[in-house]
């Protein structure tokens, strides 16, 4: 029977060379051993044969010898066979050992080579974390250090050499990868990457990243130097002066700007130089986040008045790691920006007091923000300013309960008008009349609204002794129609009675009718009192214009007779677009030549506009249109008021392009433009639109709204054209007409520079002293011969009516003892040979009396008077 060796195969280890098969000995000594074992078998199979052969006591019989024989000899044979065939297997199992051995050996040393070509260090642990087997590239660190790591190492112990030994000098955690990279003594940077093995031990390489590393320092660097050279752009571009102080007090980083505005020499800024050192160089005060004001509260900001004049803002913004930032912003420019509008706003409060009605402006949280004298003496109590206080305190609980349902509707964005019986703090009762307009900012939201007071006491008890003597009257025909009825069967023989009665009935609705034409009278009145001292002042103000009194004087005058056309225009605007809602104005259409209208026209705005550096060039026209002649020239006045407002510098033009059957009237500008989508939005009421760094001006929004409502009246069409940052058109479409045949055209064109008025003798009768002082002024300012007359019966005591030379009579309308000037001018007439010019001088706007006045050949001037076309009427009918 055959054996086989048990024995187990050696161990190995990728720390020595790796055992492939047994020694040559070693198979030589089990050939011997298995050679041996076969030959005792083959002696004991001997012995066996002998002993059954040999037996004498047990001998069998000779068939039973021969078949044991055979049995033996069987057992043999198989014993035989099954040696042979353990001696093949081990023989192929040699060869396979032997070809398993070379091939073992050829892939160790491929692995070895394959370790030893990677470029990083490579080192293989066991499961117990101690070192197998590492490569020339790991073992060179440790060469460069005096060290060896040798097989069976453990990583702690590694570790703890590589840092007492000096070999790693830093350690990073890599944020990307997650990793660790050391750096060696000899400056190098290298990265460590691990992965664990099947068995449990760990492979770790080392990765030489220093060129990688250089390059992102170099990288970083440069990004660095770069944000650095940005951040000095910058701020050397800044409008600012600015500087960075470290904690030592000395300047880091500043600009161009910070040494201009301080009046500091380049050479004298360094990083070496403390700052309160520069600043005691300079006259500008040197403010740091310890500064304190005189009250020893914190001061982080101050403004500065150079000796150049120019104004500087100082801000110090401190950091945290103890330096600070100083800015310095000359707000020269701002500084008198807001010096002109405080003095512009103290003029248009010296106007606004001296106006007799109560004028506020409340913004959206109910706060008084603007108010008059008027205003200020009829709801203060003289304690302490309204500006600033909540309506409710303002106002008494009764009184501001009774406002804010008419307040809730003006912040929601409508004209509101009411009238009522109210009391102020110290008992006086009057009956005022409100509006309030709201006031809408640039994004269509109200901000606030204004307030325009009126008292019409008197109007108002006068309308209820009119309702008392209406319903006395009604009272007494009921009582005379009683009377009437209770005596009709005596009526043929009271006949005289009745006639009585009838004559009493007369006479009361006669006293109706006064007392109706009365209140007419007195409504009448109120607008014109209203205008009054608008007129006076400006004419007053053009007088003064007309002087000279050096340059200081003469701006405060021009400053006043700006802020006068300020008011007019706002008051104007909003009487006009009152009437305009209510219906008031009926046109009056009628066929006229343009000519006239457009030549007075550009003569009125010619010097507007050359007073704001602006040519206005107009093209004459004599076409015939179908219109109201003067709402169309408000139409174009107000155009042209835009075109001036809005172009700070260029030209204008005024003209007119035939169409077949009407004529565009075009006012074309080089102003900034409108946006496309603003086009409709300008003709809202309260839309303006003003371009980016335009100044602020003073109109309302409703010019515009104007025009449209007048247009719609007319039946006109308006037509608006504009290019950004280029300019703009507006047109008005006017229909043809024809003349009657007793219309003859008339060219009351006037040279551009007039002859003088000198010597022209003008006759002013007007009910107002002061109206009369401030037009004799004017007047005699251009050179004209005034007398002045508060009736016909004043003027008649200064001279001889029917025999002292006069070319011209200005009357106003509205005088006292229900006298007007229509009559006044036909006394004046009925008393001469000759027919003077005439001009009319109203505040009463209605087509009857316009009418009226056309019909009696004068000439018609609406309150209040300016002076521009004033002069250019007086041309017109003394030297035309």
């Amino acid at each position: 029977m055959a054996c086989t060796s048990t024995r187990p195969l050696p161990e190995w280890s990728l720390a020595s060379p790796l055992p492939i098969a047994n020694e040559p000995d070693a198979r030589d000594q089990r050939i011997a051993e298995l050679e041996a074992e076969n030959a005792r078998l083959r002696t004991i199979r001997d012995a066996l044969i002998t002993r059954v052969e040999s037996s004498g006591a047990h001998k069998p019989a000779p068939y039973a010898a021969f078949e044991h024989s055979v049995v033996l000899a069987e057992q043999v044979r198989e014993r035989t066979e099954a040696l042979n065939l353990a001696m093949a297997e081990l023989k192929s199992s040699n060869r396979a050992l032997i070809a398993a051995r070379e091939d073992a050996e050829t892939a160790s040393q491929r692995l070895i080579d394959a370790i030893e070509s990677i470029a990083d260090g490579f080192v293989l642990f066991d499961h117990r974390h101690r070192v197998v087997l590492t490569n020339s590239r790991f073992r060179s660190y440790w060469a460069d250090n005096g060290e060896a790591i040798q097989p069976g190492v453990a990583i702690a112990d590694m570790k703890r050499l590589a840092v007492e030994t000096g070999l790693v000098v830093e350690e990073q955690r890599d944020s990307q990868s997650g990793g660790v990279v050391y750096r060696l003594a000899n400056g190098r940077w290298v990265q460590v990457s691990e992965r664990p093995t099947r068995e449990g031990g760990l492979v770790i390489l080392y990765s030489d990243i220093t060129d990688v590393k250089n390059t992102e320092d170099e990288r970083r660097e440069r990004a660095l130097a770069e944000k650095s050279r940005l951040l000095q752009s910058t701020v050397d571009n800044l409008s600012q002066g600015v500087v960075l102080v470290n904690e030592e007090g000395k300047p880091e980083i500043w600009n161009d700007r910070f040494v201009t505005l301080t009046g500091l020499l380049p050479s004298q800024v360094s990083q070496d130089t403390r700052v309160d050192a520069l600043m005691a160089l300079s006259d500008t005060p040197l403010l740091t986040p310890a500064s304190v004001d005189a009250q020893g509260q914190p001061c982080h900001a101050l403004e500065h008045r150079a000796r150049d004049g120019r104004v500087l803002e100082i801000r110090t913004h401190p950091m945290t790691d103890g330096r600070y930032v100083n800015t310095y912003t000359d707000i020269t420019e701002r500084y008198r920006y807001a010096e002109t509008l405080r003095e512009s706003e103290r003029w248009i409060r010296v106007v606004t007091d001296h106006v007799p009605a109560l004028i506020a402006y409340v913004g959206a949280d109910l706060t008084v923000q603007f108010c008059n004298k008027v205003y200020e003496a009829w709801y203060g109590d003289g304690s302490q300013s309204l500006l600033g206080r909540h309506l409710e305190d303002v106002h008494t609980p009764e009184l501001y309960a009774r406002l804010m349902p008419h307040v809730e509707d003006a912040l929601a964005g409508n004209n509101v008008t009411f009238e009522f019986e109210e009391s102020n703090a110290r008992g006086q009762q009057r009956y005022m009349l409100r509006s309030y307009v709201p006031n809408r900012g640039s994004d269509g939201r109200v901000i606030g609204f204004f307030v325009l007071i009126r008292d019409i006491t008197d109007r108002r008890r006068t309308a209820l002794a009119l309702q008392q003597a209406y319903d006395n009257l009604e009272q007494r025909v009921k009582e005379r129609t009683a009377a009437l009825t209770g005596l009709n069967n005596k009526l043929r023989q009271e006949i005289s009675e009745r006639a009585v009665i009838e004559a009493r009935l007369r006479d009361a609705k006669m006293e109706a009718e006064r007392a109706n034409l009365s209140k007419t009278k007195f409504l009448a009145a109120v607008s014109h009192d209203l205008l009054q001292p608008l007129n006076a002042a400006r004419l007053f103000t053009s007088a003064l214009m007309e002087q000279s009194f050096g340059p200081r004087a003469e701006g405060l005058v021009r400053s006043v007779s700006t802020s006068l056309d300020d008011v007019e225009n706002l008051l104007g605007t909003l009487v006009d677009i009152s009437k305009l809602d209510a219906g008031v104005i009926k046109p009056d259409i009628n066929a006229f030549d343009l000519r006239d209208l457009l030549n007075n026209i550009a003569r009125e705005f010619r010097q507007m506009a050359t007073a704001e550096g602006i040519d206005l060039h107009f093209v004459p026209c004599s076409a015939v249109v179908e219109s109201d002649s003067q709402l169309l020239a408000r139409i174009l006045r107000n155009f042209l008021t835009n075109a001036i407002r809005y172009t700070g510098e260029g030209r204008i033009l005024l003209g007119c392009r035939r169409k077949r059957h009407s004529v565009m009237l075009e006012v074309w500008d080089t102003g900034p433009g409108i946006p496309a989508d603003k086009l409709t939005e300008i003709f809202q009421e309260f839309k303006r639109i003003r371009p980016a760094g335009a100044p602020q001006d003073k109109g309302l929004g409703l010019g515009l709204a104007i025009v449209d409502k007048i247009a719609r009246m007319l039946d006109h069409r308006i037509t608006v054209h504009s290019v950004e940052g280029q300019g703009s058109m507006f047109a008005v479409e006017v229909p043809l007409g024809q003349l009657r045949p007793d219309q003859q055209p008339t060219d009351a064109s006037v040279p551009v520079h007039p002859q003088s008025l000198d010597g022209s003798r003008v006759w002013v009768i007007d009910n107002d002293r002061s109206i009369c002082d401030g037009m004799r002024t004017l007047l005699e300012g251009w050179g004209c011969e005034v007398v002045t007359a508060v009736s016909v019966d004043d003027l008649d005591e200064q001279l001889d009516i029917s025999g002292t030379p006069v070319d011209l009579i200005l009357a106003d309308y509205h005088l006292d003892n229900d006298e007007n000037g229509v009559d006044a001018v036909a006394a004046i007439h009925a008393r001469r040979d000759d027919a003077v010019p005439v001009v009319m001088i109203t505040a009463n706007y209605t087509n009857e009396l316009k009418q009226h006045i056309r019909g009696l050949g004068y000439h018609l001037i609406n309150k209040p008077v300016k002076p521009l076309k004033l002069r250019s009427v007086l041309h017109h009918l003394l030297l035309g």
